[in-house]
């Protein structure tokens, strides 16, 4: 992190002490600038002098307004106006007092909108510019009176311009996170008409067949001692029945599957115990996956342990997908206090980065494996290419209901 950052997020942190740093900064430079004055004759120099105590005290105060800008920035404004009116009265030889007035116009109009600070601006300018050439101890031609109005608007249009830039930003990160959750209800609403779809086509296939076959097979055993030619009939149509139901319960099966996806396991639950085995299904097929563990002697509930190994598999899967020929991938499995932790990282191309990660159903699978767990996930592109997938979960399962959602 940059020095410059730092400094932002410690204002940020500790905003009543930044300010009290800047109004101290704004009293030494204030009290440095009363010290001295400049002479114009010939040529340009400068003398010292003495401000009275008036001046000081009006300094001071000044700058102690400032620590509280932030919480009031119109009544911090107001005070330091009247200080430097009264100075501008009062002060003889003149001191730099306007300045905390500069600044406290500036963070109104930093916080404010623009009207308000149009407003507010030419108030300000013109009551200390106008006070002070006609009433002020100097000309009103005075160099110190132009500067007066100067620096009152330089105070006023960098603070319309930080506000302004600030409310770009701000709509920009607004639209972008209105663009992700757009894409992500987007994908969640097809994931949901996908499975309406295949639920009805499932209800359709298996309602319709299995009701032929249970009447087929009524039929046969009512038949089968006094007409065994129309059972065996029956039982040829119960055959036919059931081998239609297969072939497309197959098809629609296999609309969920995708070319290149590795054979799904025989064995059911299959956990971290077997991760070895996946990798080398993996390594087989030309991905390089290196495997860094430490998670000895964890033992993990069944939800858990199957959740763990699918992540895994899903995010191998997509690294194989669409992190180009050359990439390599990293699974660490490390377990955390009462968590475990599941890391995948790849360090495929940057021209690939958009298919690995929107889109798609794996990612939002793993959501709502992770989900259902009350666990976190986090999934993203990684500096200087390549994705990466980290997955928290607990170690025992605390699912809503108690229940085991394998």
């Amino acid at each position: 992190m940059s020095t410059l950052a730092r400094a932002r997020c410690q204002a940020k942190a500790h905003p009543l002490a930044m300010d009290a740093v800047l109004a101290a900064a704004v009293l030494v430079c204030m009290v440095a600038g009363s010290f001295v004055e400049p002479r114009h004759r010939d040529s340009v120099s400068w003398v010292l002098r003495t401000p009275d105590l008036l001046s000081l005290l009006l300094m001071t105060l000044g700058a102690a307004a400032l620590v509280f800008r932030r919480r009031a920035p119109m009544a911090v404004l107001a005070l330091t106006g009247s200080l430097s009116v009264i100075e501008s009265l009062t002060g003889d030889p003149r001191t730099p007092v306007a300045m905390s007035a500069v600044i406290a116009l500036y963070t109104v109009a930093s916080t404010t909108d623009r009207p308000t600070t149009w407003r507010v601006g030419l108030l300000t300018m013109t009551v200390l510019t106008g006070t002070a050439m006609a009433a002020g101890p100097l000309p009103w031609y005075a160099q110190e009176n132009l500067g007066i109005f100067a620096w009152t608007g330089i105070g006023a249009t960098a603070g319309d311009a930080v506000r302004s830039r600030r409310a770009f930003v701000q709509a920009i990160r607004e639209r972008a996170e209105r663009a992700e959750r757009t894409r992500e209800e987007e994908a969640r609403r097809r994931v949901a008409e996908e499975r309406l779809r295949i639920a009805r086509d499932l209800h359709d296939v298996v309602a319709h067949h299995i009701a032929l076959v249970n009447v087929q097979a009524g039929v046969a055993a009512h038949v089968m001692d006094k007409r065994p030619d129309q059972a065996k009939e029956a039982l040829a149509h119960v055959r036919e029945a059931s081998r239609s139901a297969l072939n497309e319960l197959r098809a629609t099966v296999g609309l969920l599957r995708q070319s290149g996806d590795p054979e799904a396991p025989t064995e059911p639950a299959p956990g971290l115990d077997r991760l070895d085995e996946l990798t080398g299904t993996f390594r087989s097929a030309g991905l390089h996956v290196e495997v860094a563990r430490a998670d000895q002697g964890t033992t993990l509930s069944a939800a858990v342990d199957l959740a763990a190994y699918r992540i895994i598999q899903e995010a191998l899967t997509n690294v194989q997908k669409h992190a180009g020929p050359q990439a390599k991938a990293e699974v660490s499995v490390v377990r955390v206090g009462p968590n475990i932790e599941i890391t995948v990282l790849d360090d495929g191309s940057g021209e690939n980065e958009t298919q690995h990660s929107g889109g798609g159903h794996g990612l939002l699978g793993m959501r709502e494996r992770v989900s259902a767990l009350r666990g976190t996930l986090t999934t993203g592109p990684r500096y200087g290419g390549g994705f990466r997938v980290h997955a928290i979960l607990p170690l025992k399962n605390r699912t809503p209901t108690g229940e085991d959602p394998a």
